[in-house]
């Protein structure tokens, strides 16, 4: 693309191309080159709008970041409402669609990126944290609505749905799995702290 050529909503589109990137050839194939070739741009343009190639990466894990706390908001809406296992089910299905698998592996793949994020104060492997933070805002109303029994155990639940859901869908190369599948391992996981049946 020729230099003098403007391109509308940069940072977007060189998103979209490191996206496309990583679900089509992996972690170790995301280059500044790859991205700026897939998105059809010189290599300057994505250096002139971030500081580094991490730095541009963890721009793109904060994104993904960004929509998972605007689907925090709408999941822990929805308490009350529907049944438990299949909110939580379309939730962690949401979670782990396939960019964020991709993201994760990137994270825990590339060194650099993951100085970057600690250094902007997050914790833990992003991503999955968040959807973690997901899922106990979402059981907490739940309980606090009944539908779970007082003594739930949230921070035991949370993490441990977040982290079967990772395994059920950590597999790039193979098939996604079955709803039936997800629905077993949450509602495996939640059985305890379901309030017994009314009398």
């Amino acid at each position: 693309m020729p230099s003098g050529v403007h391109i509308h909503n940069v940072r977007g589109q060189l998103f979209e191309a490191a996206e496309r990137v990583l679900l089509r050839d992996g972690p170790d194939a995301l280059t500044s080159r790859a991205v700026t070739d897939e998105a059809n741009c010189a290599k300057g343009v994505l250096h002139r709008h971030f500081t580094d190639f991490d730095g541009f990466l963890a721009e793109l894990v904060h994104d993904r970041i960004r929509g998972i706390e605007d689907r925090t908001v709408t999941l822990r809406a929805a308490a009350g409402a529907g049944d438990i296992v299949d909110n939580l089910a379309d939730a962690l299905n949401d979670l782990f669609e396939p960019v964020t698998v991709a993201a994760i592996a990137l994270i825990t793949f590339r060194d650099g990126l993951r100085v970057r994020l600690r250094e902007a104060g997050l914790t833990g492997i992003p991503l999955a944290v968040q959807g973690t933070v997901m899922v106990a805002a979402y059981l907490a109303a739940e309980r606090e609505s009944g539908r779970l029994a007082d003594d739930a155990d949230i921070e035991t639940l949370a993490p441990t749905l977040v982290g079967a859901g990772h395994l059920l869908f950590a597999d790039r190369a193979g098939a996604p799995p079955q709803t039936v599948a997800i629905r077993k391992m949450v509602a495996t996981v939640i059985a305890g702290a379901l309030p017994p049946p009314r009398s």
